[in-house]
């Protein structure tokens, strides 16, 4: 062979394909998300007007899909070319941009255990700024709603976070019906209801906090994550250690 693909030795088959069939599957999984992000903003009327992406106070979920999806479709492009192939600019590519990844995951690693009290603050503060934006994006709605419901919790430190939107907050100008009120997904969940009441957090904040109590969850959702960290400590390590070995099997296996 020459120019850009191997010389002197032949790659195994059972190794060639197995890198092909999970780049394959890697590729169209980056496809699927990106194209579930363009139908999203297609929904929202995103693409009709391109500037309004920035116009969102808080975080639209769908950045997530786009560049995740982005990242997936690229790498699982080049993966699986370069192996079906054997191309080592595409191989090459493919292992400098794992490597680069697992770096940034080692880095992001490190520096979260050093400054993890400034990394608790800008969480505080990324929460309270999607709280602003609370009712802005429907999408947004959707993750805070689950976050709260996942975790049961209620703004970031606390039910009172909700005062930061002006739909919430308690404020005698507020004409707002949700007034002194916090969204649905904070509310305790009684079993034995199958509908969801989404009025349930109607006054709630006007009611002296020990009754609050009764009715929603008081505990704010940096601590709750802080606690599910370290309850699952375990397997957060394992997902990571996992990820990073197949990160450095998969470069270089067929360099």
């Amino acid at each position: 062979m020459s120019g850009n693909h191997f010389k002197g030795h032949e790659v195994s088959c059972c190794i060639k394909y197995f890198i092909f069939g999970f780049n394959i599957l890697f590729w169209l999984l980056g496809m699927a998300l990106v194209g579930i992000g363009l139908w999203a903003w297609s929904e929202k009327g995103v693409l009709s007007n391109i500037s309004s992406i920035t116009d969102l106070g808080g975080l639209d979920p769908v950045w997530l899909f786009m560049v995740v999806g982005g990242v997936m479709f690229i790498l699982g492009f080049a993966g699986c070319i370069g192996a079906l192939r054997e191309n080592t600019f595409l191989l090459k590519f493919f292992s400098v941009f794992l490597g680069i990844i697992f770096f940034l995951e080692l880095t992001t690693g490190v520096l979260a255990f050093v400054f993890k009290d400034w990394i608790k603050d800008q969480l505080n503060l990324f929460i309270n700024n999607n709280i602003r934006a609370y009712r802005d994006d429907i999408d947004l709605q959707n993750l805070i709603d689950f976050t709260q419901e996942y975790w049961e919790c209620c703004g970031a430190f606390g039910a009172d976070d909700w005062n930061l939107n002006i739909y919430f907050n308690c404020t005698d100008g507020n004409p707002s019906r949700e007034k002194c009120g916090v969204p649905f997904s904070c509310c305790t969940k009684d079993p034995a209801e199958d509908v969801i009441n989404t009025q349930c957090g109607y006054d709630i904040r006007a009611k002296p906090d020990s009754e609050q109590k009764d009715y929603i969850n008081v505990k704010g959702c940096v601590p709750q994550f802080e606690r599910w960290l370290q309850d699952n400590l375990t397997l957060v390590a394992g997902i990571f250690i996992g990820v990073a070995l197949l990160q450095v099997s998969s470069s270089p296996v067929l360099l």
